[in-house]
């Protein structure tokens, strides 16, 4: 079993800019020279229509004195989409990963439906900086097809080589009616690609689902003695605004080749608190290594609406 010692609340919403009003949600870190950067989504107030529009920025934390902040993006770092375009309402940062002297940025894109209030797909950006991205195209990566319907989202991508890499994603399974209320239960999924562009996809579940109409999202993964060891998000499909025990905890699953995968979440090691911002959900896990260090990122309560935190692995772990 893994142990965790939490570390507390780390970064907060900065209000003060007009498209951060709340949440800092699916942090994802990037090692720089003194910095750690992390990527994470974050919305402007809630609209007249009564929905967000949701944008990604960036923290930096200084890697000597980490959870010290250096800085925090001015603007968002990828510009809304056209009209009609697959990011018209938001972008949600998912990897960024170094490619042949550049950053690249894949992300979640937001737009509105009518028969359901949403729809996402994964979208490429890419930067010179790691700071300022310009999309890859109009279009997303990875949308609605044949045998993957719905949504898509959520994208962790692991570049093992120069011509091999997986990425994890949530995709959409169906739609749940409940209460007036359309949601979307998704399941987490896998694609493997040569260059990061063209992907290949499982079309398939790849962790087992344990409770009703279960969501899964945000795999973190990390190799240790051989073995891969995924963090990930699951909870209800329903009632899970409604009831912390029906919202997002983190689960855990083994592979010894990204491919076959167990689940146990008895090994994940991180609970909700008694009290306080993540007493009611622990959500979206992002692992990193600091020094000789592992640290966990999560987000606590109503989707990371307070900020994220972290926690730090035990020596002691089993």
């Amino acid at each position: 079993m893994f142990k965790w010692r939490k570390q507390g609340l780390i970064f907060l919403p900065d209000k003060t800019r007009y498209w951060m009003h709340s949440h800092a949600q699916v942090p994802y870190s990037l090692e720089l020279e003194d910095r750690i950067r992390v990527y994470f989504s974050t919305r402007e107030k809630i609209d007249a229509a009564g929905q967000y529009i949701s944008h990604s920025g960036y923290v930096d934390f200084s890697k000597e004195r980490f959870p010290e902040i250096l800085e925090i993006s001015e603007d968002p770092i990828i510009p809304l989409g056209g009209r009609g375009e697959f990011d018209e309402y938001g972008s949600m940062a998912g990897s960024v990963i170094r490619h042949n002297g550049k950053f690249h940025l894949y992300y979640c894109g937001w737009s509105r439906g009518v028969s359901v209030p949403y729809a996402w797909a994964i979208g490429l950006a890419v930067s010179d900086d790691g700071a300022n991205f310009k999309k890859a195209g109009p279009g997303p990566l990875l949308g609605p097809s044949l045998h993957e319907p719905y949504l898509q989202a959520c994208p962790i991508v692991y570049k093992l080589t120069e011509n091999n890499w997986f990425m994890f994603y949530l995709s959409g399974i169906k739609w749940i009616s409940e209460d007036s209320k359309q949601d979307s239960q998704y399941l987490l999924m896998c694609a493997r690609s040569k260059d990061g562009i063209n992907w290949e996809r499982q079309s398939k579940p790849i962790i087992p689902a344990i409770v009703p109409d279960e969501c899964q999202t945000s795999a973190s993964i990390i190799k240790l003695d051989g073995l891969y060891h995924m963090f990930f998000s699951y909870r209800h499909g329903t009632q899970f605004r409604e009831h912390k025990d029906r919202g997002y905890k983190i689960g855990y699953a083994s592979s010894p080749d990204l491919l076959t995968w167990t689940r146990d979440d008895s090994k994940a090691g991180l609970e909700p608190s008694q009290e306080g911002w993540d007493s009611g959900m622990v959500a979206y896990p992002h692992l990193l290594k600091i020094d000789n260090r592992i640290l966990m990122l999560y987000c606590g309560n109503s989707f990371g609406s307070e900020g994220f935190g972290y926690s730090v692995l035990d020596d002691g772990t089993a």
